[in-house]
């Protein structure tokens, strides 16, 4: 199978060459290390099945058993939320029906930029862009290839794009100490620039450069370790560039805070657009978080920590995260849902929990209800939303190995609801 979208990572490169052997997937082409590890994770497992504490059960006695979990619940927490479209849209209909509360795996990373946002909002782009008009490219506290590794290869050295543009010119910096700057290695050799401050200590460089560009005197030699004559020589870099832009991935920034970081980023980005175009690029959407949150906002008007509790939707990104509510005990049911890695599960809680996940899961603490389900573009068809959010990519299925997906396992925990399953 030829241009196969991969859904492993906020790229979503949909260039793979597939094979499937025995139900194995194999990469043939234009695969990179993280989707072949997924790949082979999500071999078929000989036997799997639901089980019921432990022990093995039928589909449907687990999905009655979940259902009787979620019927007791005052207040169940939907964790993980890791899904395609249509999974997303299921797990948002079933929070409403039972008055859980909504987070997502990653949602302790997404909220460094999206407290950011909604306080003043950001100046963003898409990959196309970046890959047809970018010259300059600063990369902040990430070598983007860690999380996102064609990342380089797709959208910096490019050999197609538009307006007649140089990809091998473009300018490279990395912002932060400890980064692997290898990928950042022009196709002629030419090494990056890199500024070797803390990456806790980004946010002060970027909020000298503001001061800077706004004509203000600094009294010190040094910003963040780094002298400002270094930070000066950056901004005028920005400033003189035709199309700049600033790269981060919230779940690098794992400092407390971070989110006035990203705040004091777009601050800069939106004082150099006075004067010339630069833009900011956050990178994110792995294990289907941007696609989750987009159902979520379509559907509510809020992102993730979203409790349906009162009978409505209340957005609370203090009150409604996932470690306080079970922390506090107030969370009295857990549904975790993990389509696309079979290593991403809860750790172990006091409540009762259900967990949908693909074959292959190995728990800390055996939950009272596992269902396994299939993985959107592995085992059935779907959508996942990628990283600049301007998309939702098709998903393939690759093969028929019997799984469920998880839009049927929730419709069904749904109507056994309706049924009156207690």
């Amino acid at each position: 199978m030829d241009n196969v979208t991969c859904p492993f990572c906020g790229l979503a490169c949909d260039d793979l060459q597939i094979e499937v052997i025995e139900g194995s997937v194999c990469a043939t082409d234009n695969a990179c290390g993280l989707s072949l590890d997924h790949y082979r994770r999500l071999a078929p497992v000989a036997g799997a099945s639901p089980h019921i504490k432990g022990k093995a059960a039928t589909i449907d006695e687990a999905v009655k058993s979940a259902a009787g979990i979620l019927a007791k619940a005052s207040l169940p927490l939907f964790d993980g939320f890791a899904a395609d479209l249509s999974g997303a849209r299921r797990i948002v209909q079933l929070a409403d029906r039972c008055g859980a509360v909504i987070e997502h795996m990653n949602s302790t990373a997404k909220m460094r930029n999206l407290l950011s946002v909604q306080d003043a909002g950001w100046i963003t782009t898409t990959l196309a862009e970046v890959k047809n008009r970018a010259d300059l490219v600063v990369l902040l506290g990430t070598d983007a290839v860690s999380r996102f590794p064609r990342f380089f290869e797709r959208l910096i050295w490019s050999q197609e794009s538009m307006f007649g543009l140089d990809s091998g010119a473009r300018q490279i910096v990395y912002v932060g100490a400890g980064l692997d700057d290898r990928a950042g290695h022009a196709p002629d050799g030419r090494p990056p620039e890199v500024i070797p401050c803390k990456v806790d200590e980004i946010g002060e460089g970027m909020g000298a450069m503001r001061s800077i560009l706004a004509g203000q005197s600094l009294h010190a030699e040094s910003v963040a370790g780094v002298p400002v004559g270094q930070w000066t020589s950056l901004l005028e870099r920005l400033r003189s560039a035709k199309y700049a832009v600033i790269v981060w991935a919230a779940a690098d920034f794992a400092f407390e805070h971070a989110e006035l970081t990203v705040q004091t980023i777009s601050a800069l980005i939106k004082d150099l657009n006075l004067s010339n175009r630069v833009v900011g690029l956050p990178l994110g959407g792995s294990d289907g978080d941007f696609t989750s949150n987009g159902v979520l906002l379509w559907q509510t008007g809020f992102p993730f920590r979203c409790s349906f509790a009162t009978g409505a939707p209340v957005y609370d990104p203090y009150m409604n995260s996932s470690q306080r509510l079970l922390t506090s005990g107030e969370a009295d049911a857990l549904l975790w849902v993990s389509a696309y890695n079979p290593a991403r599960l809860p750790t172990k809680v006091s409540v009762p929990t259900i967990v949908l996940a693909p074959p292959g899961a190995v728990f800390e603490s055996e939950p009272d209800v596992y269902i396994p389900v299939g993985t959107p573009g592995v085992d059935h068809a779907g959508h996942y939303t990628r990283t600049d959010k301007v998309v939702a990519l098709p998903l393939r299925k690759l093969r028929e190995i019997g799984l469920p997906s998880v839009a049927d396992v929730v419709a069904s925990i749904e109507a056994a609801l309706d049924d009156g399953v207690a």
